[in-house]
């Protein structure tokens, strides 16, 4: 009996290390790149940034000292404010805009498609067309918005060219270019809430805005959480858009942590300490994830 069973059990072994043998090969030469592509700059960062190196003259060790000049570098400090300023204001919108726009373009309206498409194009547009873009409309001599301010007997304004707006017009932009995301996510979302729910609270007397606050809006909390973290990890990672418009001016009001990364790296070639901003920056990131996925599942709500 066992040796009749044994060369179907062989043959089916020898089938599913076949099927393994050629599942890496066609997955493994894409998993060699991205691991090339990702871990080895991410570990040569780490021994960069525990060096003072310029990428001419020889590397010189300091252990842990770019990481505690960190702690005393206002420019830095600075950096931190902008971007935490950023994500204060990009995140609630991003989410509170894009849940109004999905709810609008769930209904049942003429040309439903079309609205859709013309939300989600922005976001699939390059951030550096829109960011050469949004300068030219928000150019305070020649834009279009001041245009539109002078048009109704309002003054012009700086926009990117002044320290207090600059932020708030990023902002802008930023969510014109990324809010067909949430829109997409929300829309994907509000098609899979069951349609007994709504009509059941309908048939005990709730009206639509009691039907959106107690049916809908819960039963969105997971995709509400995992968005959330989407759009903080964006903001933080904040750069193309300071980079195509303001160059981090003016005097420095749209630095960002990333752009602050590129001035260290690129303009003052102090590689070293621009490795340890940047492994600042991924903890900073880690931990924000980590505490939003872990508030996620103590309430118990499904986003991961």
């Amino acid at each position: 009996m066992a040796t009749a069973t044994a060369p179907p059990r062989r043959a089916k072994a020898r089938r599913r290390v076949l099927g393994d043998l050629t599942g890496w090969g066609f997955a493994g030469p894409a998993t060699v790149v991205v691991l090339g592509l990702s871990v080895f700059p991410a570990l040569w960062a780490l021994r960069i940034s525990r060096q003072r190196w310029n990428g001419i003259a020889p590397p010189r060790e300091l252990g842990w000292a770019n990481y505690e000049r960190m702690l005393d570098d206002p420019d830095l400090f600075a950096a931190v404010q902008h971007t935490v300023v950023f994500s204060a204001l990009f995140v609630p919108l991003s989410l509170l805009l894009g849940l109004l726009l999905a709810v609008a373009l769930n209904q049942p309206i003429r040309f439903v498609g079309l609205y859709r498409t013309c939300i989600f194009v922005p976001f699939v547009a390059s951030a550096a067309a829109t960011g050469i873009l949004a300068s030219f409309v928000f150019n305070p001599q020649f834009g279009i918005v001041n245009a539109g301010l002078r048009s109704v007997a309002l003054p012009p304004q700086q926009f990117l060219e002044s320290t207090s707006q600059v932020v708030p017009v990023l902002v802008v932009i930023s969510l014109w270019g990324s809010v067909g995301f949430t829109v997409v996510v929300y829309l994907a979302a509000l098609q899979d809430i069951p349609r007994d729910l709504t009509e059941a609270a309908l048939v005990d007397g709730a009206n639509r805005r009691q039907v959106f606050r107690y049916v809908t809006v819960p039963q969105l909390r997971p995709v509400t959480v995992f968005t959330a973290v989407w759009q903080t990890i964006t903001a933080l990672q904040l750069f193309d858009l300071v980079y195509t418009t303001t160059r981090g001016g003016p005097l420095g009001a749209s630095q960002t942590v990333v752009y602050y990364v590129y001035y260290q790296f690129r303009e003052l070639q102090r590689y070293g300490y621009a490795s340890a901003v940047s492994y600042g920056l991924f903890l900073v990131t880690m931990l924000v994830t980590l505490g939003m996925v872990l508030y996620a599942r103590r309430r118990g709500l499904e986003a991961f």
